[in-house]
């Protein structure tokens, strides 16, 4: 019979084998949201197949409808032993902009970063190709040791980057081979370097855009100003009205639905290495901000907000155009916490929108995406044995926490297939997730990579 010890004696073995797996990985540009980028969807896919193959998996490279394929794993199922959904993605953000790179985006490069210890940079280094290895590495471990102690499915999509758009559909057709007992995502975050943590919480979200309309056509500023309408004027007025003095948002009803955070949870949070002073220095701030009566962490944990993501109107080139625009855009998003309806606050959004613009422009709404939040449960077993493994794999045990992002496919699993998740994120918070110069902590995907082994023998303890 395999034992974790020789599973864990593999995986530290090939810690320099891990990293150089990881770097192919990475350089290959899977940019979902870039069709120049559509070959190398495929070309990622197939290459993480190849991987899995390799482990002796059984393997599927799956389409979806119109969009990017995904990849579809399985060990030998045996009855009896409990079933795992292990969730990824291979799909990466854009790197641009490419000039803020210190290396280049795809040629993945071991260096310190600015704490001073060795880290992986490459776009997609921790979200979530980075993580998706931890897995891979105890996977082949466990094989090249007698085998997984549990029925293993594993998918990893190339569409998180760009919502998921057709994953609801691909897990709706193939439910009955995704069926599991527990779900697991490594696509979160570790609290902070030296404080691994499983996270319960994530926020939902409602992205919006707003666009206004004035002049059918841009107008000379000195012959028509102060006698039209200015749509990039409106929109700020209307961005302006979104928040009130105290920084909660100005949406009637957004609060309606809002569960208040219990004693027990803020007292538990306050009890971490966290302070204020220093997560402001931590983005180059002086001092924080948002909805009074909460601390950062409750504002990013477990509170609603609403912010700008972008604006455009008007000339943007160099020098001076004297132009009152005929359009001004707004793209919004609002992080939504659990028990809020995510229809509901789209629709009051538009509502306060038109009602609070002018007469004489013309107001559209279009909501791109919106996902609830979901708050998992942190008693029973399949909690307990996950965090008996990442203390195997960190050598500490780790903290319970919530994060302010939104993972869709969470919810997905749950009303879908019925299946709660398990979030246990190897990154640190400094990886700069989205920006240049993105990084995975070497230490961490070792680390990592012990938890996940630890974690296949804890979860073969599920009771079915």
């Amino acid at each position: 019979m395999p034992t974790l010890n020789a599973v864990l004696s593999t995986i530290d073995g090939r810690r320099d084998q891990a990293v150089a797996a990881l770097s192919e990985f990475l350089r290959i540009p899977s940019v979902s949201t870039n069709p120049e980028h559509k070959q190398d969807m495929i070309r990622c896919a197939t290459w993480l197949s190849d991987q899995l193959k390799f482990g002796g998996l059984d393997v599927a490279i799956m389409p979806t409808a119109g969009g990017h394929p995904v990849v579809v794993a399985k060990n030998k199922h045996q009855p009896g032993r409990p079933t795992v959904l292990l969730y990824g993605h291979y799909d990466v953000q854009p790197p641009e902009p490419l000039e803020l790179w210190t290396t280049g985006a795809f040629e993945p490069t071991v260096r310190k970063d600015d704490t001073g210890h060795d880290a992986l940079f490459a776009r997609g280094a921790v979200d979530d190709k980075g993580q998706v290895w931890c897995h891979v590495e105890a996977i082949l471990a466990w094989q090249a040791n007698g085998g997984l102690p549990v029925n293993l499915t594993v998918l990893v999509e190339g569409e998180e980057e760009i919502g998921s758009e057709h994953l609801e559909a691909f897990v709706k057709q193939h439910a009955d081979q995704l069926r599991a007992d527990i779900a697991v995502v490594s696509d979160t975050n570790q609290f902070a370097r030296g404080v691994p943590a499983i996270t319960y919480g994530l926020r939902g979200l409602a992205y919006m855009e707003v666009t206004v309309t004035g002049p059918s056509h841009d107008l000379h500023s000195g012959l028509y100003g102060g006698a039209v309408p200015n749509p990039g004027n409106v929109l700020a007025r209307l961005i302006a009205s979104l928040h009130d003095a105290q920084g909660r948002v100005n949406v009637p009803g957004f609060y309606e639905d809002v569960t208040p955070l219990s004693p027990q949870e803020r007292t538990q949070w306050r009890s971490l290495p966290f302070t204020e002073k220093e997560f402001a220095v931590s983005v180059g701030l002086s001092e924080g901000t948002g909805e009074e009566g909460y601390t950062s962490l409750e504002r990013k944990w477990a509170r609603p907000t609403c912010d700008v993501n972008g604006i455009t109107t008007g000339y943007q080139g160099p020098g001076a155009k004297t132009v009152i625009p005929s359009k001004a855009s707004a793209k919004i998003s609002m992080r939504l916490v659990p028990n809020q309806d995510p229809a509901k606050i789209v629709a009051g959004f538009e509502r306060a929108m038109r009602e609070r613009a002018p007469k004489n422009v013309t107001v559209a709404v279009t909501c791109h995406s919106h996902t609830p939040g979901i708050v998992v449960p942190i008693e029973g077993d399949a909690m307990r044995l996950a965090a008996e493994a990442m203390e195997i794999g960190f050598g500490k045990k780790p903290a319970l926490m919530r994060e302010g992002g939104s993972i869709p496919v969470v919810n997905l699993f749950k009303r879908v297939l019925g299946v709660d998740t398990l979030l246990l994120g190897f990154g640190l918070p400094d990886d700069r997730v989205h920006s240049p110069n993105e990084k995975f902590d070497l230490d961490a995907l070792h680390n990592g990579a012990r938890t996940a082994g630890a974690l296949y023998e804890k979860l073969a303890q599920l009771k079915k």
